[in-house]
């Protein structure tokens, strides 16, 4: 190994990789609704650029996210413990262990919400296009990929928060 290379991990068991120290980068008030989300960020750890990976746990009555789409963003989630409930904008899915689904790109809007008394795990993968923006049917909020990789969050008239 070079000088310039820096030692990068190659396997780890998932449960153990580090929280995402901030819960969410939503402002508030949306920001106290992912309180009893918890993710770690498996991609990160290995380096990955073209797409996220995350670990996700939902305590009960945690949510995902807020119900949303991207412009440009395709997502995935693979549920491994639990039984979350799947939320779009016209219908809702029970899911189990083993259950996945996609969300391309403007498609429909989706969240995950965990309704019973255990927590759910999942899988959450989404590419990092760049440009993406995130809507948000039922809340006065969008989101902005910026030229760093983060988010920046306006009311939808344009108003920052």
């Amino acid at each position: 190994m070079s000088d310039r290379e820096t030692p990068r991990t190659v396997a780890i068991v998932a449960s153990s990789a580090p929280v995402r120290t901030k819960p969410s980068t939503y402002p508030e008030p949306f920001f106290t609704r992912m309180g009893k989300r918890e993710k770690r960020p498996l991609g990160d750890l290995f380096g990955l650029k073209n797409f996220g990976v995350n670990l996700t746990r939902l305590a009960p009555r945690g949510e995902s996210a807020l119900l949303h789409r991207h412009s440009r963003q395709d997502e995935f989630v693979y549920i491994l413990e639990g039984e979350p409930t799947l939320v779009t904008e016209t219908e809702e899915v029970a899911l189990s262990p083993g259950m996945c689904a996609g969300f391309p790109a403007q498609g429909i809007a989706h969240q995950l919400v965990n309704r019973t008394d255990r927590d759910v795990v999942y899988l959450e993968i989404g590419d990092r296009s760049a440009g993406d923006e995130g809507s948000y049917p039922r809340d006065d909020l969008k989101a902005s990929l910026g030229a760093d990789g983060q988010w920046v969050y306006t009311h939808k008239d344009g108003r920052p928060y």
